[in-house]
């Protein structure tokens, strides 16, 4: 049997353009879920495909331990990008690995083994990140995990000063949660992080796979706050679809961070993929763009429950990633929306359907999504 792990939608597609989607029948698809995100400068941005193929001509693989141009641009790009001091750079493959290690660098770096993570936290998939990861139904399967992690509330500033001890290694936290259901974090709640982490001598990592490069209407999430972890994960836009990851750390996690490799890190095709679009993001300020789009997003949504008195609980989120709680089953509403709207879009949950469209999304394309997203409710 092939292809057993993902459940497979019945819509076959053929190719990508922007905003939409192509099936092999020609049908036309409003992507409102970038692939998790992924599509960040949405399908086939000419710059990024130029970039790839212009590498691919070049030089497709070379180990890490050779430098190559492209790799080093991208490490000093992401180390300007960097908030804060953040600017040691760790390349991979996946958001999973970047938080990989995330949790060996903390380890090393302060000579303790305690995890404390949040309850509705993601983290992927791999035995170490899943260890920090709360849905039970993802774990089970697969346990015994790594040991070691403590969940707590997410928000709550006083119980994570009673988990965090001078045997705490790391805290991970997500800026806005995603899988967990769009649960943003309070700029007070991130501050308080770093404060209990830095009377402790523990790392802060922010989690901001799915935050980072712009989504949330700054480059990263955390800026949002003010506040700089030790540490930040990124992957899913950072590369318009191509498999990258990193791990951004300061000087002292850095330089005790241990022996870490991967075979693949820092692929020449990837990392012009990664720079190209980071241009393109920095650029076209992309950012704000998804801020103020995401914002007329929100209020069309609120607007629209409450003229037509749809059975939607709450909108949230930042910028262009957004949860609509709903007060039905949310799977059945994403897939009337693909089947009868042509419009995707994403669960986060059994209640939430989740948005988070390329950052070059429109106001005409937010306004099809309400218009559709009524029809479907209504």
């Amino acid at each position: 049997m092939s292809g057993f792990v993902f459940s497979e939608k019945p819509i076959q597609i053929q190719s990508g353009e922007g905003m939409s989607l192509f099936a092999d029948d020609g049908t036309e698809y409003l992507d409102f879920g970038a692939s998790y995100a992924v599509a960040a400068t949405g399908h086939c941005h000419p710059d990024v495909v130029d970039a790839v193929q212009k590498q691919a001509g070049e030089l497709l693989y070379v180990q890490g331990s050779y430098p190559v141009a492209a790799r080093t641009e991208l490490y000093d790009k992401l180390a300007t990008l960097a908030p804060g001091d953040v600017s040691n750079v760790w390349l991979c493959n996946s958001g999973t690995e970047a938080n990989e290690a995330a949790m060996k660098f903390a380890r090393s770096a302060t000579g303790r083994s305690k995890i404390v993570a949040t309850k509705r936290g993601f983290h992927g998939r791999t035995l170490g990140a899943l260890a920090m990861t709360w849905k039970q139904k993802y774990k089970k399967p697969f346990e015994p995990l790594a040991g070691g992690v403590e969940f707590v509330s997410y928000g709550d500033s006083e119980e994570l000063a009673e988990a965090v001890d001078d045997e705490t290694a790391a805290v991970f936290l997500e800026p806005v949660q995603g899988e967990g259901g769009i649960h943003a974090a309070d700029t007070e709640y991130l501050q308080s992080a770093r404060e209990i982490t830095e009377e402790t001598g523990s790392a802060l990592v922010f989690d901001e796979i799915q935050t980072g490069v712009g989504r949330t209407g700054t480059l990263w999430a955390c800026e949002q706050a003010n506040v700089t972890p030790d540490i930040l994960t990124t992957a899913k836009g950072i590369a318009s679809g191509l498999p990258l990851g990193a791990t951004l750390c300061a000087d002292w996690i850095a330089e005790a961070c241990g022996d870490h490799g991967s075979t693949f890190s820092g692929g020449p095709v990837v990392c012009a993929a990664a720079n190209a679009t980071l241009d393109v993001i920095v650029d076209e300020d992309l950012p704000t763009h998804a801020s103020d789009v995401g914002a007329y997003l929100a209020e069309s949504l609120e607007a629209a429950t409450e003229k037509h008195d749809l059975p939607v609980r709450e909108v949230r989120g930042q910028g262009l990633m957004l949860g609509v709680e709903v007060k039905r089953g949310s799977n059945r509403i994403l897939r009337d929306l693909a089947l009868s709207e042509q419009i995707l879009a994403l669960p986060a949950g059994r209640s939430v359907v989740r948005l988070l469209p390329p950052l070059v999304a429109e106001q005409e394309h937010a306004d099809r999504f309400v218009e559709a997203f009524t029809e479907v409710l209504g």
